[in-house]
């Protein structure tokens, strides 16, 4: 029998839900890491008793801790994050310059690997992705015993466009092409999205047909606030982004982009999730705008398209219909890989919503949390 497990990152600590493939019940085991930040908690793919966190207090800063028994214990990862020495510093927010660092991971990944040995340029046994702020990306082949930044993205020519969004300089989001072993997308804030089809040796920019409010020239090459990005491996060259400027699709992996926001009551947003089973059906959630970080009219919706972005409608049965003003980071929105297939978010109030009959309705899982910067949800077991 299946299990589905998610696992919340909070401001305050880490906690685990779990339910069985019914959806109805939820067990918490939490808070983990207590008044930790916890920006990441992930399982790996073929191992879910391998868990990962991402950790940082003012005090501490960044620390990576692992179990390999689901959570029940935990130890400080070995490896260091160390860049290399950049070609020039970036901009602040405020126009001056100052030298990169490496201050948190942001993201763990575990591509798939068509092989299935070390041989795939992104895959194989062992092989951990990191995406870390200041934009840093870095991969470990040893389960994460030893960490190397994959330094060509950080000194791209087009570095000096780059300038760090509200949350920071950070390299939040990552994609895989199953069948494409070398390709791999990453989305940095704010620099926009970038494409390797050589494991992470070479990138180029992979901007075209995006908007940049925020620049004298509105289509540079790079330098736009890319808030996250998701593509479905059935069709992975149909990648879909919430941006600063609106919701995106390309149909050829990143080479365009057309705007498909029309019929949303805002193009802001932060999360974007895509369905497990089917790459036309996606969902986010809009906010009023960029200064005013909660829904329109103060009514938590997730809107959902089941055409690739060609129309949208609004899901609400069981969300707040009115006075709500929080927010949904970019990284607290996950789908489970069961049918038929469920939907999760958190809330920066400290909610978690699910829904098990893909998005047409919803119950609150969890009240008065910490708020919640990550969610990911994991399916254990047949089924």
């Amino acid at each position: 029998m299946a299990q589905i497990r998610l696992l919340v990152g909070t401001s305050k600590g880490g906690f685990l839900f779990t339910s069985d493939a019914s959806r109805r019940r939820w067990d918490v085991a939490g808070p983990l890491f207590e008044g930790w930040e916890v920006y990441h908690l992930y399982a790996l793919p073929g191992d879910p008793d391998r868990l990962w966190a991402s950790l940082w207090t003012p005090w501490y800063g960044n620390v990576i801790q692992t179990s390999g028994d689901g959570g029940r214990t935990w130890q400080v990862a070995g490896g260091e994050f160390r860049l290399e020495p950049p070609i020039a510093a970036y901009k602040s927010l405020g126009g001056a310059t100052q030298p990169w660092q490496f201050r948190r991971v942001w993201r763990f990944a575990s591509p798939p690997s068509a092989s299935g040995d070390g041989n795939a340029p992104t895959g194989g046994p062992g092989v951990l992705f990191a995406g870390a702020e200041d934009a840093a990306l870095f991969r470990s082949e040893d389960g994460g015993r030893t960490w190397r930044e994959l330094a060509a993205l950080r000194h791209h020519p087009t570095h000096e466009a780059w300038e760090p969004g509200a949350g920071g300089l950070c390299l939040h989001t990552l994609g895989f092409d199953p069948t494409r072993p070398g390709r791999m997308l990453v989305a940095i804030s704010a620099a926009g999205v970038f494409r390797s089809d050589d494991g992470g040796a070479t990138w180029r920019p992979a901007n075209r047909g995006l908007y940049a409010s925020h620049t004298a020239d509105s289509q540079p090459e790079a330098g736009y606030c890319v808030h996250s990005l998701v593509l479905h491996p059935a069709r992975p060259e149909v990648v879909y982004i919430q941006a600063h400027s609106g919701v995106y699709r390309s149909d050829d992996a990143g080479e365009s982009w057309r705007n498909v926001s029309e019929g949303l009551p805002s193009p802001f947003g932060f999360p974007i999730a895509v369905h497990a089973h089917d790459p036309d059906t996606v969902y986010v959630v809009p906010m009023k705008d960029d200064e005013r970080h909660f829904p329109v009219d103060g009514a938590l919706r997730v809107w959902r398209s089941r055409d690739g972005g060609g129309t949208w409608e609004p899901l609400s049965d069981g969300l707040p219909g009115r006075h709500f003003y929080g927010n949904v980071l970019r990284g607290a929105m996950a789908v489970d890989t069961l049918y038929p297939c469920g939907l999760y978010f958190g809330t920066t109030t400290g909610e978690v919503y699910a829904s098990a009959d893909e998005g047409d309705s919803w119950e609150a899982v969890a009240l008065h949390l910490p708020r919640i910067l990550s969610v990911e949800a994991h399916t254990v077991g047949a089924q």
